[in-house]
């Protein structure tokens, strides 16, 4: 996964699908009537959502999250964000708890290898009645994909990514309240195996860990094109549908849980005396 964010970060610009998809949520935005003074934007150079979130909160002051490996982006991210004034650029163990309104976090939890430590990442970062918006790929993403491999004996095309229903109970055991998931599917079309392939490259690469474990060979990458030509429909074009899974949900007022001796942090007691009514 480390090696994939660092390719991708050679590129000019996000991922096509990523920034599709900033647009497709930012349209949510619309639903809160929080205004955000501090915007935390998780896995920022990747999700693509910079445009988006500085027109929806043009007075919220936004701060980049990436990983350590990640931060420093490319050139092409450099000469396309010198012309804008750059937000606050942190590593996950710099960001301030409880400092911002809204995290914001664009097709990345698929990325992650550890949900719950991702997510308790996320409540930390958020204030109380803050809340978080995510995007992120289900496990209908490219199916089509699946029994094509499984016939040719090539190992796993993409992980198994996690049911949205699954995402919601880690939300709740994360310390998220109200969360509300959502589902929405889309048919891609490409009119050659190449474009489909050049595409599926510019989103990262295959981490399923029943992947094919070597390298292959040009004469498997033939293969590969003819059969992908079984994906052809009646005009002519290949399919592939996508899932996307968008989340939401709010951070509530920390609760003591009573026992005969309970610890309750500086930061939480602040915040459970604060009045109610913030969101």
């Amino acid at each position: 996964m480390r090696h994939q964010r660092r390719r991708l970060l050679k590129a000019a610009e996000a991922p096509w699908l990523n920034r599709e998809v900033s647009g497709r949520m930012a349209e949510r935005l619309q639903v809160i009537k929080l205004q955000p003074a501090t915007v935390i934007q998780w896995s920022a150079w990747l999700g693509g959502s910079h445009d988006d979130l500085a027109q929806a909160y043009p007075q919220a002051r936004q701060v980049w999250v990436d990983l350590d490996e990640s931060r420093a982006p490319q050139a092409g991210f450099v000469d396309k964000l010198l012309r804008r004034k750059l937000p606050q650029q942190l590593r996950p163990e710099q960001v301030e708890p409880g400092g911002a309104e809204l995290l914001w976090a664009n097709m990345c939890l698929h990325g992650s290898s550890q949900l719950p430590a991702l997510l308790q990442a996320w409540q930390r970062s958020l204030a109380v009645d803050g809340f978080l918006m995510f995007s992120c790929l289900g496990p209908d993403s490219f199916v089509e994909l699946r029994p094509l491999y499984a016939r040719e004996g090539w190992g796993e095309p993409a992980p198994p990514w996690i049911d949205m229903h699954d995402i919601g109970d880690e939300l709740v055991q994360a310390g998220f309240a109200d969360p509300v998931m959502d589902q929405e599917l889309l048919t891609l079309t490409w009119s050659s195996p190449e474009s489909l392939l050049a595409d599926l490259r510019a989103l990262g690469g295959n981490v399923s860990p029943k992947r094919f474990a070597g390298l292959r060979s040009r004469a498997w990458k033939q293969r590969l094109l003819q059969a992908l030509e079984g994906l052809r429909g009646a005009d002519g074009l290949l399919r592939a549908r996508v899932e996307l899974i968008y989340g939401h949900a709010f951070k509530p007022a920390p609760r003591a849980r009573l026992a005969a001796e309970t610890a309750v942090s500086l930061d939480d007691m602040r915040a459970m005396v604060r009045k109610p009514g913030r969101r």
